[in-house]
């Protein structure tokens, strides 16, 4: 990979041991180290230096204390999307265990619908998606949470946050967010019977689909699916659905064309471009410009195809 190599290395903590592991297959001490920088560099060190003594970063679950729904796009920076952000980059849960996160956030963190207890999730299944993972990272009691998923698993095999509007059809979007919350759970936990059979119906859901057709058309679902945006955040893209795989371990003929349209948008020179950012008002930004190389679409880019060969 040569200079792109050189690109990509220098980068934060939090991306640099994934390009050490994912693409250079370095020694597992070589990349573990430089995940230990997270906690005290970088990224990592400055959220971690944002949390408040309550366990919560703004002052809120899911929203910061005070929003009020009049700002242009969505505040990334309460409790759950800081909690997102760290597990990603690859925080050591000792770090947060040491602050007494889970029992901080068990006391005194609601949920902004009908002020429900923090780690026994919510009715939005991206929301449980996510508390799902840094539960079990934490070590937070949440297995109530991977049964919800069992219970509330669509007929179509999916998931759709609109469920108590009525929604009887999945979304791609939730479907993911819900299967990436699963797949933490059985890593973590090994799963039950139960969780791992809503999880495989759920890659079938998206499989069925190639990962972006209507299965009643054929039909591309939305531009959304190749438009590639860093951080992910809550959107559906096919290349977060083929990071989804490529964890899972699951490389199945039906995502081909799918992988085809990531390797189609690789710049010349190796990179992947950034599609744009989520508006909204976050702690500080972690990513480039819309238009730039994005160092994050890039390391994920670049290790679904080396995976896929």
């Amino acid at each position: 990979m040569g200079g792109l190599t050189e690109w990509l290395l220098d980068s934060d903590p939090a991306l640099r041991w994934q390009v050490q592991r994912d693409l250079l297959c370095a020694p597992e001490e070589v990349w573990r180290a430089t995940r230990g920088l997270v906690a005290v560099e970088g990224f990592g060190a400055r959220l971690l230096g944002l949390q408040g003594v309550d366990g919560m970063w703004g002052g809120g679950a899911f929203f910061p204390l005070g929003y009020d729904g009049k700002e242009d796009g969505q505040p990334w920076t309460a409790t759950t999307w800081s909690l997102n952000s760290l597990r990603e980059w690859g925080l050591d849960a000792s770090v947060l265990q040491a602050r007494r996160t889970v029992e901080l956030l068990a006391e005194g963190c609601r949920w902004e619908y009908e002020g429900l207890p923090y780690w026994g999730g919510e009715v939005d299944c991206c929301i449980n998606g996510w508390t799902l993972a840094n539960g079990v990272w934490l070590g937070a009691p949440v297995e109530g949470i991977a049964e919800w998923f069992v219970s509330h698993q669509l007929e179509d095999g999916g998931w759709n946050c609109e469920w108590g509007a009525g929604a009887a059809r999945s979304s791609f979007h939730s479907t993911l967010n819900s299967l990436k919350g699963l797949l933490a759970h059985e890593l973590a936990t090994g799963g039950t019977p139960e969780t791992r059979a809503a999880r495989r119906k759920g890659e079938e859901y998206l499989l069925e689909r190639r990962l972006f057709r209507r299965l009643s058309t054929g039909e591309p679902v939305g531009e959304w699916a190749t438009r590639f945006r860093s951080p992910f955040r809550w959107e559906y893209s096919v290349l977060n659905a083929a990071d989804y795989f490529w964890q899972a371990g699951v490389r199945d003929p039906r995502m081909a064309e799918a992988v085809e349209l990531i390797r189609r948008a690789r710049q010349a020179d190796g990179t992947w471009l950034q599609g744009g950012r989520h508006p909204g008002r976050v702690w500080f930004e972690i990513d480039v410009e819309p238009g730039e190389p994005s160092k994050w679409l890039t390391l994920v880019g670049a290790r679904v195809l080396r995976w896929w060969g």
